[in-house]
């Protein structure tokens, strides 16, 4: 049984997943600053990257029986591949974004739009999406429909370890999830300032810093992930300590933009 606590935090993390971005977006219109064009670029480029060619490669590396990779039970490798593999796509993407589909559109405020394009596109994905999701699935358990509805879809092994994830799963690790998409919102808007830097200055380099600093940020969640950190309050600590950077580092951006 799924309890009234269980689903308060499954809705908790779909209103800050969806209300976070929203509160930006408001921001940043009545602030005059928002470029729609940059902003649905961010959301494409998220798309297409992340979740279609960072995907596929996903299916052909990752092992899907545990947290390793196909060809080395490497705990060392697994982390490896998870921290560099969004950093690489990801930033690749928002290089293809500013270089090739806004030519036309670099200035700081494109740069924020972006960023909030492609973070806010992932909050959706993942929280929002993620928070109806486990809010239907409880509905199913709770009203003894659960196997009935999604065991025809999935093996019985399979089935019985996402029904007992979703009864295990306690009000505050949800509420984690959609505090977690703040930071990440932040270092998508601090990554994408980056590489538009580094495409307005011709500096290659930055855009290396970029995947570089993707790839550190990501090594806590793949560490977790491995079995390696055992906290999911540590890892949650050392993403918070990142989005603080990322804000500290997006005001003081803005005096690079000065030219625009």
């Amino acid at each position: 049984m799924i309890t009234q606590i269980q689903m308060a935090g499954m809705v908790t993390q779909l209103l800050i997943s969806l209300l976070f971005p929203i509160i930006i977006l408001i921001f940043l219109i009545r602030k005059k600053s928002l470029s729609w064009k940059s902003l649905l670029i961010g959301v494409l480029i998220f798309i297409v990257f992340s979740q279609v060619l960072e995907k596929i490669l996903h299916i052909a590396v990752i092992d899907p029986a545990g947290p390793s990779l196909k060809w080395t039970d490497s705990t060392v490798a697994f982390v490896a591949y998870g921290a560099l593999a969004a950093g690489v796509f990801e930033e690749i993407g928002r290089y293809v974004g500013f270089k090739f589909l806004l030519k036309k559109n670099r200035s700081y405020n494109d740069g924020l739009s972006f960023g909030l394009g492609h973070g806010g596109i992932e909050a959706i994905l993942i929280g929002v999406i993620g928070g109806v999701t486990a809010l239907i699935f409880a509905n199913l358990i709770n009203t003894g429909m659960f196997d009935q509805t999604i065991g025809a879809a999935m093996p019985a092994d399979q089935l019985a370890l996402i029904k007992n994830q979703y009864l295990n799963t306690g009000f505050g690790i949800y509420v984690v999830g959609g505090l977690e998409r703040v930071p990440a919102i932040l270092i998508h808007i601090a990554l994408s300032l980056v590489v538009l830097l580094a495409v307005r200055e011709s500096k290659f380099v930055y855009f290396l810093y970029a995947i570089g600093l993707h790839a550190l940020m990501d090594v806590a969640p793949a560490m977790y992930q491995a079995g390696v950190l055992k906290s999911i309050w540590t890892t949650e600590l050392i993403i918070a300590l990142f989005g603080v950077a990322a804000l500290i580092f997006i005001f003081r951006a803005k005096k690079l933009f000065m030219n625009d």
